[in-house]
């Protein structure tokens, strides 16, 4: 099976391969796993095809969590793969080592994951174990590396990002604020200030939604 195959089931459930890699001893990966692919929103169209699902309409809790296990859970059965996921109980999959471990996700100047495409953007909503080593793409060079004025580091209001550390106290705080509805509307501003999030195709309304779960008011 070839990793185009992958991305266009994928793609037909509302996701996108954001990335994967071979794993090897130290990974934490599945036993058996021979390559494991990382997913996440498909854009443009994720929020639509997601608020239609009977997992947001039921109004019960974690609706999201809700759908990817159940979308991602008969992806996996139709690829013969193992279904993993960021969320749930204890112990926590290294989902953030795995990222950087593709070679298209890269830490960030304010130490958030950035991707080649989502930008600042990006997050997962689970993973493929895949027992046959598939052909990937090359690993790339982070594109922070050639963004000269990195906007992210100085577009936070209340300089909650260092370069070193994330200053959630302050972003919580400001977010009470009256001037922090933009933020909440709309999305993180280093986040947004980001040039490849900048392009990509992510609906204010679904940051919105991130952000109220940030901010604890769902």
């Amino acid at each position: 099976m070839r990793v185009t195959q992958i991305e266009a089931e994928a793609e037909g459930s509302g996701l996108a391969v954001l990335g994967g890699f071979h794993p090897e001893p130290g990974d934490d990966a599945p036993d058996g796993c021979r390559t494991l692919l990382l997913l996440g929103p498909g854009e443009p169209g994720f929020w639509t095809r997601f608020t239609a699902s009977p997992e947001w309409q039921d109004g019960q809790s974690d609706p999201m969590d809700r759908w990817s296990r159940r979308v991602i859970d008969d992806l996996a059965s139709r690829l013969d793969a193992t279904a993993l996921y960021p969320f749930g109980p204890p112990p926590y999959l290294p989902f953030f080592r795995w990222a950087k471990r593709t070679g298209r996700i890269h830490a960030s100047p304010i130490r958030l994951l950035v991707h080649d495409t989502a930008g600042l953007f990006v997050s997962f909503r689970g993973a493929l174990a895949l027992v046959d080593r598939i052909d990937l793409p090359e690993a790339q060079v982070s594109p922070c590396v050639s963004c000269a004025s990195r906007p992210c580091l100085t577009a936070c209001p209340v300089a909650a990002f260092d370069g070193k550390s994330y200053d959630v106290p302050a972003c919580k705080a400001y977010l009470d604020t009256g001037a922090g509805e933009e933020c909440m509307t709309t999305g993180c501003r280093a986040r947004r200030a980001c040039p490849i999030s900048a392009t990509y195709l992510r609906l204010p309304r679904q940051s919105a939604y991130h952000m109220a779960i940030f901010k604890g008011r769902t």
